[in-house]
């Protein structure tokens, strides 16, 4: 209130300025006539409702109309007219000051709602943006109040969930929102004003259905911006909890998917060997002779099935602890050759004198790799291929420099895998369909393959077409440019 009449007070001494100036530059600076005067009159009133609106404009015009009778129409001097045609004038005057200054307020007052919608929607659009970014139910709870505080420059703002009987708050004076107001207006779904302490209290509503109610104090908004409010926390709270269910159920059929895939794998790979195991151990127990050739070749039996099972629980291992980041990588510029060479020969006993095909582009540069790492996913690489081609079609192993990354790739004369299932290849416990019955495995080489390349910063992938093989290729970063001489192996 202070402000309001402080401002009309400075108009009114501006006004009588105004009027003073004009009378005493056309009294005794400039000669003019009357029409001039009047005019000038006029603009100096447009101006002045402009600034300070409707009340203060009306007093002025008639300051002006008294002005422009005394000291411009005859008999100068005078509040009187002498010529009847004056009276018109001055009515004239009157009129079109009053009415262009009620025009000029009205422009002014729809300007200043504009620019106060305008407001309204960029802090809405803002508002909406924040709400956005949430997906998670409980951050966004706690959340809101603080966006609205800050988007609509609010004292405080509070949010009750019924559901929980729980308030979330946000503000200087959040604690001082009557909180039995913020129940009723969620129970009696109608939005209450408190304007002694220009406070809010609206129902949050997702369709005709209220879900939750909000608390506001200290900031000025409109009707319209309040629904706006509520309808966005509305959605917001929904599409927050659409996403967290969608990603509790997305995390329960992985699950099922995993434990599906798990359970496969035990019952066709862990019972082969404990099954060979027990049969083993029983040909020992009921064996007359525990010397015979036939005790030494069960032995044989149960030592290498103990060891294929030591290596399943070792493939498990790793790959959680390459999953969980725990593997520590000794990166060095490493040469791709040597990579290969440790590989080829890590891999000799199981090729069992399977062609293998080496060819290494000339000068190529070392890549920054661990290299023991490096070779163990390339171990999985070529025992993939040994595994799923005839043994006696030859393993080809290629290097080539593509752009700031050398690509090593192993190929086969395999059966070939088909597009659908080369977007799961590398998935955990995935084989493939016409293939997991026919060859032993779990399904875990080929993610910890691409587990181990994808920590040294590189990429894997697969090209394959049926009844022509498949090429499974890794990339690693170079680390700096050094020649290689041209390497092509054959070994047999």
């Amino acid at each position: 209130m202070q402000r309001f009449l402080g401002g009309r007070l400075l108009g009114v001494v501006a006004s009588l300025l105004v009027v003073a100036g004009i009378v005493l530059v056309y009294r005794h600076v400039l000669r003019v006539n009357q029409t001039t005067v009047a005019l000038s009159f006029l603009l100096a009133i447009l101006a002045v409702s402009a600034v300070w609106g409707m009340l203060v404009s009306a007093f002025m015009s008639v300051v002006a109309m008294l002005a422009f009778n005394y000291y411009f129409l005859p008999p100068v001097g005078t509040l009187t007219i002498a010529d009847p045609q004056n009276w018109v004038a001055l009515f004239a005057f009157l009129v079109t000051s009053m009415t262009g200054s009620r025009l000029s307020s009205r422009i002014r007052k729809e300007a200043d709602e504009a620019h106060q919608r305008r407001r309204e929607v960029e802090r809405l659009y803002g508002f909406s943006r924040q709400l956005l970014g949430e997906g998670n139910v409980i951050q966004l709870m706690n959340a809101i109040p603080d966006y609205i505080v800050e988007s609509f420059e609010a004292g405080a703002a509070e949010l009750f969930l019924p559901q929980k009987d729980k308030f979330y708050r946000s503000g200087f004076g959040a604690s001082h929102l009557d909180e039995q107001k913020m129940k009723i207006a969620f129970l009696n779904d109608e939005l209450t004003l408190d304007a002694e302490h220009a406070q809010f209290f609206i129902p949050v509503r997702m369709g005709v259905r209220p879900i939750a109610s909000l608390g506001i104090s200290g900031a000025l908004l409109s009707r319209q911006t309040v629904d706006a409010i509520s309808s966005m926390v509305a959605i917001a709270i929904e599409r927050a909890r659409a996403v967290e269910t969608l990603g509790q159920t997305e995390a329960e059929r992985q699950g099922e998917r995993l434990k599906s895939a798990l359970l496969d794998s035990i019952t066709h790979d862990f019972r082969t060997p404990l099954t060979a195991i027990k049969a083993a151990v029983t040909g020992l127990l009921t064996s007359k002779d525990s010397h015979s050739a036939q005790s030494c070749e069960l032995l044989t039996i149960i030592n290498e099935e103990c060891d294929r099972l030591n290596h399943l629980v070792e493939e498990a291992a790793e790959m959680a602890k390459l999953e969980a980041g725990e593997v520590r990588l000794d990166l060095a510029a490493t040469s791709v050759e040597e990579i290969i060479d440790a590989a080829v020969a890590h891999c000799k006993t199981a090729l069992a004198g399977r062609p293998v095909n080496v060819r290494v582009a000339d000068g190529l540069p070392p890549v920054r790799a661990d290299m023991e790492r490096a070779k163990e996913a390339l171990v999985q690489l070529i025992e993939n291929a040994n595994l799923y081609s005839p043994k006696e079609e030859p393993i080809t192993i290629t290097a080539e420099l593509t752009g700031d990354t050398v690509t090593t790739s192993v190929a086969d004369h395999g059966p070939g895998i088909d597009d659908f299932e080369q977007t799961m290849i590398f998935d955990k416990f995935y084989r493939g369909k016409d293939q997991r019955y026919l060859v032993r495995g779990t399904g875990m080489g080929l993610p910890i393959a691409k587990a181990i390349i994808a920590a040294q910063q590189g990429a894997i992938s697969v090209t394959s077409q049926l009844g022509h093989g498949s090429v499974f290729s890794f990339t690693l970063p170079v680390d700096h440019v050094q020649p290689v001489d041209r390497v092509e192996k054959d070994l047999r």
